[in-house]
């Protein structure tokens, strides 16, 4: 923003240098003039932006690209995240956690004693010391938390113990997008407890999950807490929660009805319509050109459901698997990899197809084939499904597992839908879209039993540490937010994250009479704690508005020669787009009054 500051009376700068200098109780000022202020703004969209909040937080001035997947934070980038930092704060420190901070160079040693250097696959950034020894960058800090407390903590005296860092992390994503949403490095807040048993772990899992219950709720957001899979995490059982949004990555399942909610790759079916169809005997149909579930149900005159889509997949510590489900349904990736041994299941690619089945793609069959056949729970009870044969421009009519194809193991491998049954009621489901933002996890006994991190308990025995840990991300969780909350005109912050609370503009800023009642007011507000940016641009009004809306702040508050000759100020809410004439006089008190109500 340009460095082109308006005029003002005897003792104006002696005001604004007043507002200047008062700072928080951590030492952040605050006001700020945005003459002053490196908050570079755009006038235009970036091109590489796809989703609102990148684009937005691009053109205010936040953040700017270094490399795909890394950003640096501009100063009002970093406000916002440092006013997260401390609600997070706040509401683990309330629950004994304790904060420090670990290495971001780990010894890749400790993922070996794991085992997770293998499963993290090219997403973990390794690297050599000029002595050739092996190290990576920490995408988490799971084995050198672990590693910390095997060290120091012999009794179960020593326990329950929480301990939480705020660090840069680094995940090579093989395709970052969508700005801080996907990123390869990205700040995150991660905690681990440790406890003697079950029972007392499911408690600190339990607290852990009301405090980012607190931090969401306190962050002004709109969330929801779903049961999830652990993933590369692992452990027994985790929750996500996740950032209401159209513009969401995740799909959520919810039941009205009972209150079950989960992550859509989490979501179990307890069962969902199919079309059985009756009995009759196998048949070879020709079926030319008909390689796609719609079109052969089409031209079959059968419902999508009857179909059994037949996909070959390649494991990754193993061999290839026949997965079959009905045709109206989506493979659940996270499922099938779960019900699976021998590592992340992979599309075989067509050649790969041929070699192994000997069929051309969209004609795969499971009659007669001699690989691992795993079928969803949905085709178990049809009487007449449609198969491949193996051949080109063929179909069997009348399938039925068991007498005409062999299926070695059901799972439930499908995605749910709106409408399905909920695995606890039984009634519809909804879907939403949401952002992933904080990710809690019962690890159970996983690394430590890897690792050796045992306590000597009370009965003089030995047994391995009991271990959760809890990850928000800090600049996602932001992102998610102006994902959440923005217009036409640019960023609509809740109080709680916004750099700023209240934008200050007076509109003449050559005429004494405005510069004086703004700088006045801007002291006041500073003086109350108010955090305000005054622009003391000497530009139009509707750049001054337009960069304001951009920007989002909560209040803004207009000084015109017109409000100063009634002794007004004009107040504008970002949110609502209320608008009220406050009497200078009293203007900051009702301002601050305000601020206070919304945080």
């Amino acid at each position: 923003m340009e460095n082109d500051a308006g005029a003002g009376p005897p003792g104006c700068q002696a005001l604004i240098d007043e507002a200047l200098s008062l700072t928080d109780p951590a030492g952040e000022p605050y006001a700020r003039r945005l003459s002053g202020y490196f908050a570079p703004t755009l006038k235009e969209d970036p091109a590489e932006a796809e989703l609102a909040s990148h684009r937005l937080m691009i053109r205010a001035g936040l953040i700017r690209r270094l490399a795909g997947g890394i950003y640096t934070y501009l100063p009002a980038m970093l406000r916002s995240i440092r006013k997260l930092e401390r609600i997070v704060r706040r509401a683990l420190n309330s629950r004994g956690a304790q904060e420090l901070l670990m290495p971001a160079v780990q010894p890749l040693e400790l993922w070996q004693e794991s085992g997770r250097d293998r499963k993290y696959g090219p997403e973990l950034l390794r690297l050599k010391d000029r002595h050739g020894r092996d190290f990576a960058i920490g995408p988490t800090h799971e084995e050198v938390m672990t590693d910390i407390v095997r060290r120091d903590v012999r009794s179960f005296r020593d326990l329950p113990l929480n301990l939480y860092q705020f660090q840069t992390k680094f995940r090579d994503e093989i395709r970052p997008r969508f700005g801080l949403m996907r990123g390869r490095e990205f700040i995150m807040k991660d905690a681990y407890s440790f406890d003697t048993d079950s029972e007392s772990a499911n408690a600190s899992y339990r607290a852990m999950h009301e405090a980012y219950t607190e931090i969401f709720t306190r962050c002004g957001l709109r969330f929801a807490s779903v049961e999830a899979d652990s993933g590369a995490i692992g452990g027994s059982f985790s929750h996500e929660f996740m950032v209401l949004a159209d513009s969401g990555e995740n799909t959520l399942i919810s039941c009205p009805s009972c209150g079950y909610a989960a992550n859509q790759e989490k979501a179990e079916l307890a069962g969902y319509p199919v079309a059985r169809g009756e009995e009759s005997p196998l048949a070879r149909v020709h079926t030319p050109d008909q390689r796609h579930v719609p079109e052969l149900a089409g031209f079959l005159g059968v419902p999508e459901s009857s179909i059994i889509k037949s996909m070959l997949f390649v494991l990754e510590d193993g061999g290839p698997v026949l997965v079959l489900i009905p045709g109206d349904r989506e493979i659940n990736l996270v499922k099938l990899e779960n019900a699976l041994a021998g590592g992340r299941p992979r599309l075989a690619e067509p050649g790969e197809a041929l070699a192994i089945t000997g069929a051309p793609p969209g004609f795969v069959t499971p009659v007669g084939v001699r690989i691992p056949v795993a079928a969803d729970r949905g085709v178990e009870g049809m009487l007449a499904g449609v198969v491949g044969t193996g051949e080109e421009g063929w179909h069997y009519t009348g399938a039925r597992p068991g007498r005409d194809f062999r299926v070695d193991s059901y799972h439930d491998l499908a995605l749910s839908a709106a409408g399905d049954p909920c695995p606890r009621c039984g009634g519809p489901v909804e879907v939403r879209k949401g952002i992933e933002v904080g990710h809690v996890f019962k690890l159970g006994t996983r690394y430590s039993e890897a690792m050796g991190a045992r306590v000597a308990l009370a009965d003089g025995t030995e047994a391995p540490i009991f271990m959760g840990c809890y990850g928000i991300g800090i600049g996602r969780t932001i992102a998610a937010s102006v994902e959440q909350s923005h217009d036409k005109d640019g960023i609509v912050w809740p109080m709680p994250l916004a750099p700023f609370e209240a934008a200050l503009l007076p509109l003449q800023t050559q005429n004494p009479a405005v510069m004086g009642a703004a700088a006045r007011l801007f002291r006041d507000l500073a003086a109350l704690g108010v955090e305000t940016v005054l622009d003391d641009r000497d530009e139009r009004p509707g750049l001054k508005f337009k960069d304001a809306d951009l920007l989002g702040l909560p209040l803004r508050v207009t000084v015109s020669e017109r409000s100063v000759a009634r002794g007004e100020c004009e107040l504008r809410e970002r949110a609502t787009g209320k608008v009220t004439m406050l009497p200078l006089e009293t203007a900051a008190a009702a301002i601050r009054e305000l601020r206070d109500r919304a945080l």
